[in-house]
């Protein structure tokens, strides 16, 4: 029904709900399905960049982890800039750069050129992640946030799934045109974030009352119950400005256990081609295709568990637990052959983005407005100087052990201490 209808039409929440994620999610999925894809297809095409380029693997974990750098530099700047002009304009901004950016990752040609790409590629992204979980919070009251943000991770899980077996099908391009596959590979795979941009500055709305498919009463019945939440949850926590952010021992609790969590998602998501290549004589498209397996775990994960985080108990239980997913996972990654390995990894990558979604429920519970838009990009900026760290630590340990199984074990080590810190924490509104 049009808004300027006779009657006010407000449908039922659960309805409404469903009108919603059928709106946004999809667009919002297919960004991040492309981010994750260009910000990691590094890890298919090691192998050969350490052959063309002449890198080690330190170099190597370096070179992936410096995204996160620049990334987590500019991510609150970013989403405070989200805050005040509209999702749309920022978000379709943020892609087109990051989509040129990363098809000219095609064009380095040593350690220095790799290392300055991945810094500029980490820049021209940053944003989107926090302000995807910034923007929701715009359009879902606290009981189906956590749905929300797991579907949107289902972009990280898609693009995990599709993104090997791709990768190894353009590697195998080396040659064409006088080019190596990887050059290919960051060609093809960088270009659909500029044309995707453009289908988000069509269709995507900044807020409730921009949206053609609410009427106007539903659109002010959504902000309303929204705004008394957050009005509710940040006058409970006391937490009000960007300085009591910095210094909200809940905040920082979230911060820290996000932090060996990503640790954790980098680790696998930049090393386990490598490590699966240890398996035996498997081609490029042999190990892309085993390579996706867990990720397909990740993504039931990301579907299946955070519905279940509907209040502020639930939620830090299913925290808890799925973190002793991650430990148990990655030991028995580190320990087992390939058969009993891989579902290791399998069980990991399905608690951490059964995880993820639910730990930014706890800022979303305590802040609001641009103290939220810039407090959730506050834990994500820290939480992601875990993407320099895990692999980081991973490529060093490979190259000081020779095994590409030796960093597993510090990624057990710091989600061993995230799982006992996920113990302690609370919602905005929720007593000790």
């Amino acid at each position: 029904m049009p808004k300027n209808a006779a009657q006010p039409v407000v449908r039922p929440p659960a309805e409404l709900n469903g009108v919603i994620f059928r709106k946004l999610l999809p667009l919002l999925i297919g960004a991040y399905v492309i981010s994750f894809l260009d910000r990691t297809n590094i890890g298919i095409a090691k192998e050969q960049l350490q052959v063309d380029l002449g890198i080690s693997a330190t170099a190597y974990g370096i070179g992936a982890g410096l995204f996160f750098i620049t990334y987590s530099l500019a991510e609150i700047p970013s989403n405070l800039v989200l805050h005040r002009v509209g999702a749309r304009f920022w978000i379709t901004r943020i892609m087109i750069i990051w989509g040129l950016v990363s098809a000219g990752m095609a064009f380095v040609q040593g350690e220095w050129s790799f290392y300055i790409m991945r810094m500029l590629l980490g820049a021209a992204e940053a944003g989107l992640f926090p302000g995807v979980m910034y923007y929701l919070t715009q359009w879902f009251t606290r009981a189906d946030r956590a749905k929300a943000n797991g579907l949107f991770l289902l972009g990280v899980s898609a693009a995990n799934i599709l993104g090997p077996p791709l990768g190894g099908l353009l590697l195998g391009l080396g040659g064409l045109g006088g080019m190596h596959g990887w050059q290919w590979m960051f060609l093809v795979e960088g270009l659909p974030a500029c044309l995707l941009a453009f289908v988000v500055w069509k269709k995507l709305p900044d807020r409730p009352e921009q949206a053609r498919f609410l009427t106007a009463a539903e659109a002010e019945d959504l902000q309303r119950r929204i705004a008394a939440e957050d009005e509710a949850g940040a006058e409970a926590s006391g937490t009000h400005s960007m300085r009591q952010v910095w210094r909200d021992p809940q905040i920082l609790l979230v911060v820290a256990v996000y932090l060996t969590q990503q640790i954790a998602v980098y680790a696998l998501s930049y090393f386990l081609p490598s490590i699966i290549g240890t398996y035996g004589e498997l081609s490029s498209v042999q190990i892309g295709l085993l390579t996706s397996v867990p990720w397909i775990f990740a993504g039931l994960g990301a579907f299946l568990v955070p519905r279940l985080a509907t209040d502020g108990l639930r939620s830090r239980r299913l925290v808890t637990t799925t973190m002793v997913g991650v430990c148990v996972g990655f030991a028995l990654g580190a320990v087992s052959g390939p058969v009993v390995g891989l579902i290791g990894f399998c069980l990991g990558a399905f608690s951490f983005f059964a995880m993820q979604p639910i730990i930014f429920t706890f800022p979303a519970s305590r802040l609001s407005g641009a103290t939220l838009a810039g407090g959730i990009a506050f834990v994500n900026t820290i939480g992601l100087f875990g993407g320099f760290l895990g692999p980081y630590v991973m490529g060093a340990m490979e190259d000081l052990t020779g095994s590409e199984l030796s960093g597993l074990w510090f990624v057990v080590g710091v989600c061993v201490v995230g799982t006992v810190l996920s113990l302690f924490l609370r919602h905005g509104d929720e007593r000790p």
